[in-house]
């Protein structure tokens, strides 16, 4: 008994015994990542956060109106472009490479916005070279929230960070940030993975992912 009765051109008895056995496992990947999306949103209140204040394309603008009227939530994404620093994590851009043509469809529920240690100038250049038009930028040159949320570690090194915060009752909490970047691993943490369709193209493929990493540019 096959799960079901498609078949494509020149297929045989081997392929479609290995592709129904591979089909059970996306069905059990599919219930699982569900099942972790409903634990996930069963988190209870994280701790208060502070008022962040931080520098945006039109001057300072604090966490708390990141939050538009109907969205009590935030993500704040931590790109990794550090102070001083004149060239971006190339990871991180191929990241909000994607983000920035998804933001349209993201931010009709929730909000959303890229956090760097780097000056709004530095950060506004980048996106420019990038092409990006519809991220919200935001410096965090001149507060805490990169240390106070580990996407800057004491030596100075930038991590790139995923967090969420809630707005309820006029409070605003953190509810999750991507700590599997810290977990043992023997491999690249991929803790941003479902946010990130470029991997699972890769996925789709014999040659798969792990031999290739995203750069800035691919003329040269």
């Amino acid at each position: 008994m096959t799960i079901h009765s498609i078949r494509y051109p020149g297929e045989d008895e081997a392929y479609r015994r290995a592709r129904d056995e591979l089909l059970e496992a996306e069905m059990a990947l599919r219930a699982k990542i569900e099942e972790v999306a409903a634990i996930r949103r069963g988190l209870p209140p994280g701790g208060l956060a502070q008022d962040y204040r931080f520098e945006g394309a039109q001057g300072p603008v604090n966490l708390s109106e990141l939050f538009e009227d109907g969205k009590d939530t935030l993500i704040l994404y931590s790109y990794m472009f550090g102070p001083g620093a004149t060239s971006p994590c190339p990871m991180c851009s191929a990241f909000l490479d994607s983000a920035d043509g998804q933001i349209a469809h993201v931010t009709e529920r929730v909000n959303f916005a890229v956090v760097a240690r780097n000056t709004i100038d530095a950060f506004q250049n980048i996106a420019g070279q990038r092409g990006w038009r519809n991220l919200q930028l935001l410096s965090a040159a001149n507060n805490t929230y990169a240390s106070d949320y580990h996407s800057e570690m004491p030596d100075g090194n930038q991590v790139p960070m995923c967090t969420v915060f809630t707005r309820r009752d006029g409070q605003i909490r953190h509810f999750w940030s991507s700590e599997m970047f810290f977990a043992p691993s023997d491999w690249h943490p991929r803790h941003i993975d479902m946010l990130w369709p470029l991997w699972h193209y890769f996925d789709l493929t014999p040659e798969g992912r792990e031999s290739w990493m995203p750069a800035l540019d691919y003329t040269g």
